[in-house]
């Protein structure tokens, strides 16, 4: 059974920094790339960034240059560095296994002041 379990959210002011993490068991981590999407309340769930298994990587114009996926294969898990964050950026952060319908519960990222 695939399980995805994110977490490191919480409250920051802007300008600040959280590194979330997204655990995946099931055996489904090694298979696929790993991205993370958010959903902002009253709007759809949109694409953050991509990783593939050996490192490449793809980002959504509006994080390029704040956000930085990451991923560790011996730990099954991949993470998201997000620096000078901004209040847009609250929403419910999300992992996934590209092109999959398996997610987790996600960890809320707050931004304000």
């Amino acid at each position: 059974q695939v399980q995805l379990v994110e977490s490191g959210g919480g409250l920051v002011q802007p300008g600040g920094s959280l590194r979330l993490s997204c655990a995946a068991s099931g055996g489904i981590f090694r298979t696929y790339a790993m991205a993370w999407y958010r959903q902002a309340p009253g709007k759809q769930r949109e694409f953050v960034a991509i990783i593939t298994w050996d490192g490449g990587t793809n980002y959504a114009d509006f994080v390029k240059g704040r956000f930085t996926i990451s991923r560790d294969n011996a730990k099954n898990t991949v993470f998201l560095q997000m620096n000078n964050l901004k209040s847009e950026d609250t929403a419910v952060y999300y992992c996934n296994p590209g092109g999959t319908t398996y997610w987790g519960q996600g960890t809320q990222v707050t931004v304000s002041s």
